[in-house]
């Protein structure tokens, strides 16, 4: 873990509000000092108690609070990165124009740190004129944004402009301090600084027609939760990205690819110029061996569609006998067992076949491993000992890897 940060989390007046106080837990979680301000409007919706006994800090409203402290300046100049979440049409205005009416827009003028924002509003807000125009203006100056995605919103709304979920913006908070100048008296403290890693994330999809394609669940959100702490650590990392559903952080080098073959030959071409090689895509073992150049039509097809599959070439194994010398690969296996048991012999098994440096073993099914929060895996060594076991959050599973990881890379 780096040097515990110092992050501002400001909290606007929308009802996404809530979703504040998980991202402010993430940060308090991983050790860092919290500090909340939040607008008149956001105490509308989430209580001060509440962002209070979460931060376990003082909540910040007025721009009055504390003037002989020039908390109004201070905040902004001693914060590692202020993180604004939810972000709101009215806020992102002020912050474009640049102005100050309240403790918020002046910390936010003051800052000397990475700005990340995670808009939330309702679509027609995100889509007028003059919010396309504001948050282009903020892009430029280089203001991180994270979404807005797409689902539902207030009452029976849904589109976009859902705030982005906590776990993504917490990880575009870190990429973004990864990134930056140190702030005066933060000391690089970082076990991966200056490693090359190579990351595969999300799921393949193989097509079928123009239309149609054959794919998995996976979203993508446990790689990109371990690009974005990589990061943090400071190691230099590309994400070769397959249909993510999920926002890569600032700071993460991005070649995107969409079939097994095309990450394939991403990964074999990438893997000499670095030190670790994760593989934590989900990859379809097979493809149709015929794509139909059009769509396939019902009264053509008949009641049947029988599609003749050809094997994908196996990333793994061949990334393994590419490996040079003091380079460490893991691997991931996402397997349905009915048991602990079972489970820990289906990965030892592939390991045995795969020969891997490490393999990350996690069970998968309905409503377990892909598109959840959280995570629970299990690292065996080459030899099929447990070297490690981590369950919760992504971003907390990442970092228990990547310490497994820390210790092997060669000096």
């Amino acid at each position: 873990m780096s040097t515990p940060l110092r992050i501002v989390v400001g909290i606007t007046g929308g009802i996404a509000a809530y979703k504040a106080v998980s991202v402010i837990r993430e940060f308090v979680k991983d050790g860092h000092f919290v500090e909340v301000i939040a607008t008149e409007a956001a105490l509308q919706f989430v209580g001060r108690p509440t962002l209070e006994a979460i931060s376990r800090n003082p909540v910040h409203t007025s721009l009055y609070d504390d003037v002989a402290q020039v908390r109004h300046v201070s905040m902004g100049q001693r914060a590692d990165v202020i993180v604004v979440a939810p972000a709101t049409a009215n806020s992102i205005a002020q912050f474009a124009a640049g102005l100050a009416p309240d403790l918020l827009g002046n910390t936010i003028l003051a800052r000397r740190c990475p700005l990340v924002l995670a808009p939330a509003m309702h679509t027609e807000m995100w889509e007028n004129p003059a919010t396309v125009e504001n948050m282009q203006t903020l892009r430029d100056r280089g203001i991180i944004i994270v979404g807005p995605g797409s689902g539902q919103l207030t009452g029976d709304d849904s589109g976009i402009g859902r705030m982005s979920e906590p776990e993504e913006i917490v990880a575009s908070a870190y990429a973004a301090v990864a990134a930056a100048p140190l702030s005066p008296g933060r000391m690089p403290a970082f076990d991966l600084e200056g490693r090359r890693i190579l990351i595969s994330g999300g799921g393949t999809r193989e097509p079928i027609d123009p239309v149609r394609f054959i794919g998995n669940r996976s979203t993508g959100s446990q790689a990109v939760s371990l690009a974005a702490r990589a990061a943090a650590r400071g190691a230099h990392v590309t994400l070769v990205a397959a249909n993510l559903e999920v926002e890569v952080p600032v700071g993460v080098d991005v070649i995107r690819v969409s079939t097994t073959v095309e990450l394939h030959e991403a990964m074999l071409s990438q893997q000499p110029a670095f030190d670790v090689v994760i593989m934590a895509a989900a990859v379809a073992d097979y493809r149709p061996a015929v794509v139909s150049e059009s769509k396939l039509k019902k009264d053509a097809v008949g009641e049947q569609l029988t599609l003749a599959m050809v094997q994908n070439p196996d990333v793994l194994v061949e990334l393994v006998a590419s490996k040079h010398v003091g380079q460490t690969i893991v691997g991931f296996a996402a397997e349905t067992a009915e048991s602990s048991e079972e489970l820990l012999e289906l990965g030892r098994q592939k390991i045995a076949r795969k020969k891997c440096d490490f393999l990350v073993l996690n069970k998968v099914g309905w409503n377990e491993g892909f598109g959840t929060q959280g995570n629970s895996v299990t690292v065996l060594s080459q030899a099929g000992d447990i070297v490690e076991s981590a369950a919760g959050g992504k971003l907390d599973v990442a970092d228990v890897l990547l310490s497994s990881v820390a210790t092997t890379i060669t000096k």
